[in-house]
Parts: structure tokens; sequence; C-alpha cells
């Protein structure tokens, strides 16, 4: 696969890309060099640090965070009722999926209330320091702060495909639906009835239209950034994508992504 030669049509500056298999790892990458900023894709790793820290007892799923009735498994799925990024109550918790960034926020400061830590040394010790992803840093809010490198996303991809340092349990959380059948929005597609999300990861499911390619399996999880972001694995093809540029999210991200999924699964899958 020459993966230049499928993204040398991209409006952008510099891109960056690699394909992971369950069997073999990454085996294929386009690396622009430096690092760039995740945005939104920061939430996988930071519900991944949130996630972990439930599973260590230290805080749990079902405790009271955010709105009234709201817990920390609303905040993760985006099913608190929380504006996106204010402590704005836009509908009762469960009622539909409003994405929010504040409510990522909200949940990684209840682990750090009760680790008395920095979420920058949790994220540091249950996920980066864990995976050897030396090369990124939360530079802002855990919901979309992190700047890194394709090697580092790559390696965070791998393990969402075939955990081995991470815990599975939390894997399986952040890509498992949670509260079914809820509707919202997606942000840059519009509304999709329903709006699957797992506790950190959007779920593929039936969305039209998406930004991976209409050959990925439903159960497909993970997250794009409005900065010209994304990450995506699919579980029943085996395969995962990720990608970083130098450009925002925008309508050549919406035309271009599609098609280098569906050309990573026509030669990976």
């Amino acid at each position: 696969m020459n993966l230049s030669e499928l993204v040398k049509d991209w409006p952008v500056g510099a891109a960056s890309v690699a394909v992971v298999t369950r069997e073999k790892g990454v085996v294929d990458v386009l690396d622009a060099g430096g690092t760039y900023p995740w945005a939104s894709v920061t939430k996988i790793a930071s519900a991944l640090t949130v996630l972990d820290g439930c599973l260590e007892g230290v805080i749990d799923l079902d405790d009271e965070v955010g709105p009234s009735e709201s817990t920390l498994r609303h905040l993760l799925s985006h099913a608190s009722g929380l504006s996106p990024d204010s402590d704005t109550v836009l509908a009762p918790v469960g009622d539909r999926r409003i994405y929010s960034n504040r409510g990522i926020d909200l949940a990684a400061e209840h682990l750090c209330a009760a680790t008395g830590r920095p979420f920058t040394d949790e994220l540091n010790d249950r996920v980066l320091e864990l995976l050897d992803m030396h090369d990124t840093r939360l530079e802002g809010p855990p919901a979309h702060g992190m700047v890194g490198s394709i090697g580092d996303l790559a390696a965070l991809a791998t393990e969402l495909l075939s955990p081995r340092l991470l815990m599975a349990e939390a894997v399986d959380l952040a890509s498992t639906l949670a509260f079914p059948g809820l509707a919202g929005v997606l942000p840059g597609y519009g509304a999709q009835r329903p709006n699957d999300w797992g506790l950190g990861c959007e779920i593929r499911a039936e969305k039209s239209p998406h930004w991976t390619a209409p050959e990925n399996s439903p159960r497909t999880f993970g997250h794009f950034g409005q900065s010209g972001s994304f990450l995506w694995v699919d579980p029943d093809a085996g395969v995962a994508c990720v990608s970083l540029s130098d450009t925002k999210f925008g309508e050549w991200a919406v035309t271009a992504w599609p098609p280098l999924s569906s050309a990573v699964l026509a030669e990976y899958a």
C-alpha cells in the first residue's frame, strides 16, 4: 500500500498516517515528522486514565459527578446533559447525547480530587508511560489538549486493538455502547439517531454520514479531532488506522478520510 499516494491530494501542509493489524502491529507508516495536536482524540487517552482509576477502586463509574443525578458514566459517554463547554445543563441526564468537552474535563477532575495528583501525572502513569508514548504530552485540557507523534498515536491504537498493557476491561468500557438509543449530534456530521458512544470512544454503528469508511464494521470505535486527527479501531476486521495533520478538520477531511479507510480495509482486513 502506498500511503503517500493516498494522501497526496489532501489540501494540507503535512499529514501522517499509520496502519495497525492485530497480528503484526504497525504494518505501514507515513510519518511527516514532528508532533501535532490531537484535539479530541485526546479524549480516548483521558477516558482510559479515568477508567483505570475506576478499575483500581479509587473512584467509581456510579459516583455522582456533574449535573444533579449525573454520574461519571454519564460524563464519559456524553449523556449528562451538559453543554459542550460550560456547566450549563441543556437536557435531563440520560435524555440525549450532547457532546461535551466540559463533561470529560469534570471526569478528569473527579479522579484528581480522589488521588490528590494533577491529571498529567495520572495520564502519564496510567497510559503514556505504560505504552512508551514518550513523544506525547498533555498541554491543555483533558478533553482536547494532547500533542504527540504519529508513532505514539499508533501505539495507542495497537493497544486498543489488542490490550496487553492497559486493562482489557478499561478498553471494553471505552468501546462498548453506554446508554443505548440516545440521539444526538455528531460534530461535523449532523444529527444521528442513535448517536452511539462508549465511555470515551465514539462507536460507528450505522451512522451516516460518518468519518470512517462504509466498509468499517458497526463495532468500529475511536475518535476524530478538530485538529485534523483521527483514530479508529475495527475489532471485526482486526485493523486500526490513525492520522495526524497540520490542518484543521473541515470539508477536506469529510471527503478524504473515508476513501483512505476503505483502502486500508481492502488491503489489510
